[in-house]
């Protein structure tokens, strides 16, 4: 027999996320059947999967010691050396610059030296964070960029830190604006977009639309060009809406794409640049709060910027239009 204690990261959560988490090779089926045949009992007592639980208390498992993991399964992170670009920290959520070329979270390439593992290492490093003494939470990514688009990211260092900033994006109180160069001069130097994107899984790429069509989401976003120089634009773009690739696309529809992009743009429009993946970067975000937003309260109103954005040395080398 084997016992979880539920700390604090794990009350309020369901008893078969936790089980999900603590036992991830138990199959489904089988921990509802040793719910049932109370093989799985909480605090002594018969228990069923959606119950909620609470601080302290006491899972007891009288399961076969094959289920559960050994002791480096789903630790990654430990291989990776902790390196994070902090923007901004407190003890609820950790903002960091994640360099382009970077990952942030383990793909098909089973490269491990992603960004969430090296915030999870950085956090056992400080004895902030502990696997063994957690049972359903882990730090986590709040919201996330392509692998060659570099900028602000936010992870949750506590489960309530989490909830609570997932629900603030949900409801469009979090405003993310990215720089980007454009080729071209997008006309007007302001304004609104509002196009449909559909996704193809396949391609790994998007197809943007008009007007509405099947299986396609809303995409908004504005944008407004800064400064003009050579061929290209300088460009902030603040996101409404949250789609996959959804600046490139919508810019490259427009006629305008991202300089260094070759999935929406051309080989042709992209020679002779000193980089080869688009030049977009998560450059501000701000916490726009409207309604109440408990431990994550001292964040309402604050922005927060990127201090590094690689591309804008070259923009400013070029002449002036």
């Amino acid at each position: 027999m084997k016992e979880i204690t539920v700390g604090k990261n794990d009350a309020s959560q369901r008893l078969d996320r936790v089980l999900r988490r603590a036992v991830p090779t138990l199959p489904p089926s089988l921990m509802h059947k040793y719910l049932r045949l109370k093989r799985i009992k909480v605090n002594g007592a018969r228990a069923q999967g959606d119950m909620r639980l609470r601080e302290g208390d006491m899972i007891q498992l009288y399961i076969n010691d094959e289920f559960f993991s050994p002791p480096d399964a789903g630790q990654s992170w430990r291989r990776t050396p902790g390196r994070v670009c902090i923007v901004y920290e407190d003890q609820n959520i950790l903002l960091c610059d994640k360099r382009p070329g970077q990952v942030v979270h383990e793909d098909e390439s089973q490269d491990a030296d992603t960004l969430i593992n090296n915030i999870k290492a950085l956090l056992f490093s400080r004895g902030e964070w502990d696997p063994a003494r957690e049972n359903a939470f882990a730090p986590a990514l709040c919201n996330r960029i392509d692998r060659n688009t570099g900028g602000l990211v936010i992870a949750a260092k506590t489960a309530e830190a989490l909830r609570v900033m997932n629900e603030k994006i949900r409801q469009h109180e979090v405003q993310k604006t990215y720089l980007c160069l454009l080729h071209g001069t997008p006309s007007p130097a302001a304004a609104s977009l509002k196009h449909f994107i559909r996704r193809d899984t396949d391609k790994k790429q998007v197809f943007v639309f008009d007007h509405p069509v099947p299986g396609a989401l809303t995409a908004e976003m504005r944008y407004r060009v800064l400064e003009s120089r050579g061929s290209l634009s300088l460009a902030e773009c603040t996101l409404i809406t949250g789609r996959t690739h959804q600046i490139r696309a919508q810019m490259a529809h427009i006629g305008h794409p991202l300089a260094g992009d070759t999935k929406y743009g051309t080989a042709r429009q992209n020679a002779g640049l000193p980089f080869s993946h688009q030049a977009l970067y998560a450059w501000r975000i701000r916490f726009a709060f409207q309604t109440p937003a408990g431990s994550l309260e001292n964040l309402r109103g604050r922005s927060f910027e990127a201090k590094n954005v690689p591309f804008l040395q070259f923009f400013h080398s070029l002449p002036v239009k």
